[in-house]
Formats: structure tokens, sequence, C-alpha cells
């Protein structure tokens, strides 16, 4: 994996494709050249890639997070798929293994890969966040030991859906989660119902959502939530709905996840949680917040921010293979892989409304 081109395709009967970012609103399915397999790489079929809202916003705006496409992009980051080739020196996985990918490339160098955060790496190569080419393609060559053989009653769909469960089992672990924190959620979008399936696998005994959407409220209700509280969009709204999360909670809040990241969630985050609480903010809506921190100090809130993930996809597979979480009913979209139907399920995924997790089956 790199920037721009690659070298010589591996398969000269078939042409590797792959949806190119090739300007706003623009996606092209188009050949994409793989570089050769490493004696530590392996070769992969994808076949299983989920949509994440960081996609749409590189499809929308070019850029995420600070990060900016300013030439064309290989798209995708959640993804699994079935070993095809694998390098000299990789003696875990065959031909034929079915794996979920895990999309950051570290450097192992540096102080925080060395301490073991490599999530923090300054020269991570991370599928998709420019210039780095992503996964929804027909194949990719990635690390093997970023390749993790799925159990046998887990799905290549499952195996994809470990990516945004990295992401809440990182959070949950910062946040210390455990069967004697209280969980409060804002927002029950994707990362939100992932979060909440793991701070319940993580003991958590009552948890309480909050969103804006009704639709998304009876999924999280269906799903695991104890109770669940309808907010609106309006700041000024933020005390007395407060008040009606704390009745909902009907304890102290431990622990509040952010999975929005409005300056509104955010308020209402450090607000709702009790003194000697934490907050951990996962979702990013906003570059900047203007949040009421002063009254946090004297009740000694901690802020805590997350980053990606780390050592999480041995965790994630062994919750979806022992049945502890349940991915698949998140799952609420499939499209195949051709121009009309790559364009329609970015549409399906930016709108939003019943669709939760929107996955591709290459």
């Amino acid at each position: 994996m790199g920037k721009g081109g690659m070298s010589h395709s591996v398969d000269d009967e078939e042409v590797n494709m792959a949806v190119w970012l090739l300007g706003v609103n623009n996606l092209k399915i188009q050949p994409f050249k793989l570089p050769p397999v490493g004696p530590h790489d392996v070769r992969v079929r994808v076949k299983a890639v989920g949509i994440c809202g960081s996609d749409v916003h590189y499809l929308r705006t070019m850029g995420c997070a600070g990060y900016v496409a300013k030439e064309p992009l290989v798209i995708g980051h959640e993804s699994a798929g079935i070993i095809e080739e694998v390098g000299s020196d990789v003696n875990h996985l065959v031909v034929g293994d079915k794996v979920a990918l895990e999309p950051g490339v570290s450097c192992w160098h540096c102080n925080f890969c060395k301490e073991g955060r490599y999530n923090l790496c300054p020269d991570m190569k991370f599928f998709a966040s420019a210039p780095f080419h992503g996964s929804l393609a027909n194949q990719i060559v990635h690390p093997a030991d970023l390749c993790f053989k799925l159990p046998d009653n887990v799905s290549l769909e499952e195996g994809a859906m470990c990516e945004p469960l990295s992401v809440a089992v990182h959070a949950c672990r910062r946040a210390n989660i455990g069967p004697e924190t209280n969980v409060l959620i804002m927002g029950s979008g994707p990362i939100g119902l992932v979060t909440m399936l793991v701070a319940r696998a993580f003991g958590a005994p009552k948890i309480v959502i909050v969103d804006v959407d009704d639709n998304r409220l009876s999924v999280a209700k269906k799903l695991c939530a104890d109770e669940i509280v309808k907010v609106s969009t309006n700041i000024q709204d933020t005390a007395e709905e407060v008040v009606q999360i704390n009745k909902a909670m009907g304890a102290r809040v431990d622990v509040t996840f952010d999975c929005v990241g409005f300056n509104k969630t955010m308020s209402t985050a450090l607000s709702a949680t009790s003194a000697g609480g934490k907050v951990c903010l996962v979702g990013m809506g906003h570059n900047e917040m203007t949040i009421p921190i002063t009254p946090v100090t004297a009740r000694e809130i901690d802020i805590i921010g997350i980053f990606r993930y780390k050592n999480t996809w041995p965790l994630c597979l062994e919750f979806l293979r022992s049945g502890k979480i349940d991915v698949k009913p998140l799952i609420t979209h499939r499209f195949g892989f051709s121009q009309e139907e790559v364009e329609e399920a970015f549409e399906t995924s930016a709108r939003g409304g019943n669709a939760i997790k929107v996955m591709f089956n290459l």
C-alpha cells in the first residue's frame, strides 16, 4: 500500500478494479495496480466492505479530520476477504483463509509504536486516509500481521464490522468500562450502537442512549439499551434534557461516550456525567467546539480522547465468535460492485434514515 500508482498487477488475466474518489461527489470504478507481495505480505480478495461516515465525508468534501485528498484515492477501510497469495515469510495464514483486515500500517520504530500505542504513530499508513489507498477493491496487498483469521462461525460481513467495533472496544478500554460502570451514550448512529454493544459486553450494568431520531432510538432499545431519551438539536434545551437523562439513568452516570461530537452533545455529556466521572469523546462532528469547561473542574470530570484503536481485532473476533456481541442487525443495506450500486450505496449511507451500516458484497 502506498501513494498514487502501483507497480504491475499481480494477476495478468484479471484487471484489479477499485472504487476511486476522483473529486467531490465523484466515484468511479477504475483499474488499481497492486504492488508485488512482499515476504511479510498477503494478497487478499476483498469480499465485504462497510461504508463509514468518514468515507461519506471524503466524498462530500475531499477530506476528513485534517486529511485532504489532493489526488485520486481508492476509498474504503472496513473490510474482510479471502487470502489468495502469501509472502515467503508468512506462516500463520494460508491461501483460502478468511480474514478481517486492520487498516492501519504503523512504522513500529517511533516511541508511540514502541510503547504499544501504535494508533498514535505519526507515520501511520491508514486505508483511504489520503494519500494512502483504501480497500474497496477486488484485491489488495496488506501486511499479514494485520490480517486476522475469522473463526468458522463468523461471516465475512461480520469480519468487516470488526473495524467500527474496534473503535468501541478502544473507547471502552480507555474509559475502564466494567460491571460497576453506568454508561450514557450520546448518539445512536453506527458508532453509538457498537459502543453500546461493547459497553454491555464489558459488563456495564445500566446503559442509557440519547438521540434526536426515533427510528435509531428504537433500534438501540431493541439491541440492548436499558433506557432511551429523545432530545432536540436546540442547545437551549440542554438543562431540561439533562434532568430527563439523569431520571432515566436512576443512578450516577459514571461514563458518558459522546459518539456525535457537536457542541450540544458534548455540553450535555459534561452536565449529565456525575462528579468524578469521565466523558469520552468518540465522534468528531465539529473540528472545534465551544463547551462549558469551567464547571467540569469543580466536579473532577475527566475528558478522554480516542483515536482509532490498537490491539482490538482478537477481542472483537472473540466477542463475535462467542455470540457475546451480534453485529448482524446493524447491517441494514447491501450492495454489489457496479458503478450504479456504488453510487447508490454512498447515497443511502449519506441519507441516514433507517440505514445503519451499508455493506458492499464484492
